[in-house]
């Protein structure tokens, strides 16, 4: 069921003077096709839906997140800044901080796309995200949208070292690889807690790795929050390895 626009609102921290913008950040083309009674063959009407917005979106979100990595990383190659940059704009990235925000509960779906599990699926939320971009930079300029991309987007980087999907920053499995190579019992991950409203929440997760290896770590979301526990055990596993 789809949530109230204004709950939406509140998680971004933006108000929208022009509410129709919004709408259609959120207006997936299926749901455009059946409002507008669409035909098999029929020309579309490209302003019903959210693509457009999307393909803005993706501009903005690629320009903030390299203006954003430069001034964290002042001395980093131009390589480096372009892998990291590559994994923040990543659908898979995009999906992880649409699912923070529940975005998939404020979709405008057609049937089909509902009945197929729409509200959950990685490249259709990547896309909203992108498209609700635009809608904020075109309902009130470059400022509010570059705050919610560091706040909701870029945010997550900070969460997992560097983000950067490689062995070197995947936590969980470095920790996994490494409690094998010790003879150390699996790890083991527990949400210990949820905090603050169903829009905004931080999860803390603890990991277990047998009777004497024990962090709790928070953050945004789960999977961050369990990383940064991984990190924190990693860590001193590492130190009494050597």
């Amino acid at each position: 069921m789809k949530g109230e626009l204004s709950v939406l609102e509140a998680a971004i921290g933006h108000v929208f003077g022009d509410r129709e913008l919004l709408e259609r950040a959120l207006t997936h083309k299926s749901h455009a096709h059946e409002q507008n009674g669409d035909v098999s063959g029929a020309p579309r009407d490209p302003s019903g839906d959210n693509e457009q917005l999307e393909f803005l979106g993706d501009s903005i979100l690629g320009f903030v997140a390299s203006e954003y990595l430069v001034r964290r990383n002042p001395e980093a190659p131009e390589g480096r800044l372009s892998k990291l940059k590559a994994h923040l704009v990543s659908a898979a990235h995009l999906h992880e901080a649409a699912q923070a925000l529940e975005l998939g509960n404020f979709l405008f779906l057609g049937r089909g796309e509902e009945m197929s599990g729409g509200r959950e699926k990685k490249a259709l939320l990547a896309d909203a995200l992108e498209a609700l971009i635009a809608a904020i930079y075109l309902d009130a300029g470059l400022s509010p949208a570059r705050n919610f991309i560091e706040s909701r987007v870029l945010s997550l980087f900070d969460e997992l070292g560097e983000g950067v999907p490689s062995a070197a920053t995947d936590h969980k499995s470095a920790l996994q690889e490494t409690a094998q190579a010790l003879k150390l019992p699996p790890p083991r991950y527990v949400i210990v807690a949820e905090d603050g409203p169903e829009h905004s929440k931080t999860f803390t997760v603890e990991v277990r790795v047998g009777k004497d290896w024990v962090s709790q770590a928070q953050g945004t979301s789960k999977k961050a929050a369990g990383q940064k526990a991984a990190q924190h055990i990693l860590q001193q596993l590492t130190e009494w390895g050597r």
